[in-house]
């Protein structure tokens, strides 16, 4: 693409941006360039963001190099030392660059905060501190995901139908994320999924992982949100009654995890928590559910106060409250809001608890997500 002094003055040139007010876009096309080239799909999952140091390492030694793809150095194995946001880029022991991977060698994992992860480590420089971003195969990705998100001794049925649920969903976040130069997805459950390193890998992880490879769902040719959840305590939502926007493969239908304990909760508050969380009504007179779904899900929630009301809407009312489910009855006792709910999650897609119950009762990977996604296909992953 460019010869060795063009590449330096490029470099000089994108230094130059970086200092000035339109760094950012240099950022962009900086990682497009000194990305080392993939064959496989490689997530990028952000670690740590926007810090102002965080703990890297390398379990083998592992070769540092800069954003020109300039081989710097070497971290010893089993050693970490702290990242730091510098001005003009990133501090990394003896190292000073705008930017810094760290490769382990042979089969070594990296040292991200405080975990060991796949892949490699991207530091780069943001706005507020650095990020710490694991480049990692998207497979190896699931080894992990797979532990954290449900047990490792489940029915392989049940983990098979899981990895290709949370492969279909990280390449769905991917592809939402397409603009963004830093990262693909988080590590948290919040907005994306559980990702934890190699601590939650096992042999049953590997077996349902490998078991499904390159296999997502579709539906009409493109990849699904293939949302799932803890358990839905007897029926699923249509997604329109939770996120608003209708999806024909993210309809409403039967669950089987009404035996699962953490499906059923009871949360207490005081008038004075529910006003401290909601200061603009004053002090709280009523909560009052003012729509359902057909399935007995809370869409609005009024609470009203001494000064005003207060109206949550949709995941809101489950978010706002931090509450297991939306699926709740509210009763008054001991001048405390008593809040009876069934679920554990948005409930929309894949009940986790349902899939294992089903699982037990004989059914299918296949099967599985055929009951919670709706018209799908299951496809191989067309690289982009």
């Amino acid at each position: 693409m460019f010869s060795g002094m063009k590449f330096q003055l490029f470099l000089a040139s994108l230094f130059s941006q970086m200092k000035g007010r339109h760094w950012w876009f240099g950022i962009i096309l900086w990682i497009a360039l000194i990305a080392p080239a993939q064959a496989s799909v490689i997530l990028r999952v952000a670690i740590e963001r926007d810090v102002n140091q965080v703990k890297v390492g390398s379990s083998t030694t592992a070769i540092v190099k800069d954003g020109s793809g300039k081989t710097l150095g070497q971290l010893p194995a089993m050693n970490s030392y702290y990242a730091q946001a510098v001005p003009g880029g990133v501090a990394l022991d003896r190292w000073k660059s705008p930017l810094f991977w760290i490769e382990p060698e042979g089969k070594g994992f990296v040292y991200i905060g405080d975990r060991w992860y796949r892949g490699r480590t991207l530091v780069v420089p943001t706005e507020k501190g650095l990020t710490a971003v694991n480049w990692v195969d998207l497979e190896e990705y699931l080894y992990s995901v797979l532990g954290g998100e449900v047990d490792a001794r489940w029915p392989q049925e049940a983990l098979k139908a899981q990895a290709i649920a949370a492969r279909t969903y990280a390449l769905y976040k991917r592809e939402k994320e397409r603009n963004n130069p830093i990262y693909d997805l988080g590590k948290t459950p919040d907005r994306w999924q559980i990702y934890k390193g190699v601590i939650s890998e096992s042999p049953t992880t590997y077996a349902a992982v490998d078991g499904t490879a390159g296999k997502v769902l579709t539906y009409q040719n493109r990849i699904i949100l293939s949302a799932f959840h803890a358990c839905s305590g007897g029926h699923t939502e249509n997604v329109e009654d939770v996120w608003g926007n209708p999806l024909p493969y993210l309809r409403a239908v039967p669950d089987f995890d009404q035996n699962i304990q953490q499906c059923n909760w009871v949360r207490s508050f005081s008038p004075a928590e529910i006003s401290a969380k909601f200061p603009e009504v004053g002090n709280v007179k009523q909560i009052i559910p003012e729509k359902r779904s057909r399935y007995g899900s809370v869409k609005s929630l009024k609470i009203v106060g001494d000064k005003g009301e207060k109206m949550l809407k949709g995941e809101e009312v489950r978010t706002a409250l931090k509450l297991r489910s939306t699926r709740f009855n509210v009763s008054n006792g001991n001048g405390a809001f008593i809040l009876q709910g069934l679920g554990f999650g948005h409930g929309i897609g894949m009940s986790q608890w349902g899939a294992y119950n089903l699982a037990r009762q004989g059914a299918n990977h296949l099967q599985i997500l055929g009951h919670y996604y709706k018209g799908v296909a299951l496809s191989p992953i067309k690289v982009k």
